[in-house]
């Protein structure tokens, strides 16, 4: 696995409260935009096939080109600060970075 290979990174949560998620949503993509991160799609209805249905609320689904950039847009202090927004009308699952699969 090469350290310039893209990740993802996924975040489930329910939203609380819209106006203050809201003020998050406006000025996220600047921010994501910034560090190389693409918005891949977000769903609030996720449909499991098997087992417990572990994602329940929002899934949000980006990707960066590398997983140093997502380091930097997450510990970005312009997005910590955005990012209190979001923890202020959200109930957080988690937000977790996905790494490629590794060479073989």
């Amino acid at each position: 696995m090469s350290d310039q290979s893209p990740v993802h990174v996924i975040a489930n949560f329910t939203v609380e409260d819209a106006e203050t998620y809201r003020i998050y949503e406006k000025g996220f993509f600047p921010i994501l935009k910034k560090h190389g991160g693409h918005f891949v799609t977000f769903d609030d209805e996720t449909e499991t096939f098997e087992g417990a249905a572990p994602l329940q609320g929002r899934v949000v689904l980006l990707k960066f080109p590398n997983a140093e950039a997502a380091r930097n847009w997450y510990n970005d202090p312009a997005y910590q600060a955005l990012s209190e927004h979001r923890r202020a009308g959200t109930t957080l699952k988690f937000l977790t970075m996905l790494h490629p699969i590794p060479d073989r």
